[in-house]
């Protein structure tokens, strides 16, 4: 994957060739009846379609969004922001378009930034763009220090994971161009979805291109939230475990292993040192050499299941 470095991009609306593309907004909402009219109404001013997503709203945020012309998705019960972000990336195939750009439906992303975010999909520089709150151009000041602190360490953790130079990997102000949306599988039903994202782009070489946006926090901010900010950072933290086994199982697994049954075969030899000094077995040294054995021969059993199948799966991928 490229990672582009910021630059600060027009509003032009056009792709290189000087075609105008196909632009859908795409908006995941639960329960927004209050602020969705407000993103909606300015939304279609940068948009050819505004699709929304209700994530099994029980107010009004359904009936608001077709009243005001939006195409709307309707879950039967809340699934997750990563299943909204999956019903809206299969419409904007539906609907044939050139770039989808998702952003929240509680006002916290101001969609007269729309044209900034396309403009380097415009320009043919990157396959999925980031409206970022911590590069230049963009004062967090106003961001609740928790929340700054987390996306940081879950933005450490996706550069760590997947070789990039990333700031912000929680912003879901994006936009996704035609190769992005056709090259990008959302399984993840949860927040976890941003980094999975993010992750996938690294897997399949997507150029990624942060550029500045904006983000007003208030005290509504997430009030529809089903999720407390603890469990969502432990969430998106667990996608990015499990990225990481899957698409390296020798190393996640098999050097823990490895490490376990060394250490448990070293406290064998010592078992078997002070049984031939006092012929006597020491029952707390006898657990700690069979307990890392044990989880040693489980994480290498694992590691190597996991890395055959990942190997099949590649395999039958590359045939069809």
């Amino acid at each position: 994957m490229e990672i582009v470095e910021n630059v600060k991009i027009g509003s032009k609306l056009f792709e290189a060739d000087g075609a105008k593309p196909f632009v859908v907004v795409g908006i995941p909402a639960f329960n927004e009846e209050s602020p969705i009219a407000q993103i909606i109404v300015k939304a279609q001013m940068f948009a050819d379609a505004v699709v929304v997503c209700d994530d099994g709203s029980e107010d009004l945020t359904a009936e608001i969004a077709m009243r005001l012309g939006a195409d709307v998705i309707k879950h039967k019960r809340n699934m997750g922001y990563g299943a909204a972000l999956r019903s809206l990336f299969n419409r904007a195939q539906e609907l044939n378009s050139d770039v989808l750009v998702t952003l929240d439906a509680d006002g916290q992303h101001d969609p007269s930034e729309i044209p900034n975010v396309i403009g380097p999909i415009n320009q043919g520089l990157a396959d999925l763009v980031i409206g970022s709150r911590f590069v230049e151009g963009f004062q967090s000041s106003e961001m609740p220090l928790y929340r700054r602190f987390g996306a940081k360490v879950i933005t450490k953790l996706v550069n760590g994971s997947s070789r990039n130079g990333l700031r912000d990997a929680q912003s879901g102000f994006r936009a996704y161009n035609r190769r992005a949306l056709e090259r990008l599988r959302i399984r993840e039903s949860g927040m976890g979805a941003s980094v999975e994202i993010l992750l996938e782009s690294a897997k399949n070489d997507l150029r990624i291109f942060e550029v500045p946006g904006s983000c007003k926090y208030s005290k509504n901010n997430g009030i529809n939230s089903s999720k407390h900010p603890f469990t969502h950072g432990l969430s998106v933290i667990m996608s990015i475990v499990r990225f990481i086994v899957e698409q390296k199982p020798l190393n996640a697994l098999g050097i823990p292993g490895m490490l376990s049954l060394f250490v448990g075969t070293a406290f064998g030899v010592w078992l078997l040192q002070i049984y031939s000094l006092t012929d006597r077995i020491v029952t707390n040294v006898a657990l700690a050499s069979l307990s890392f054995v044990v989880i040693g021969f489980f994480l290498m059993s694992s590691a190597i299941t996991l890395y055959a199948i990942s190997r099949v799966s590649k395999k039958m991928n590359s045939r069809i």
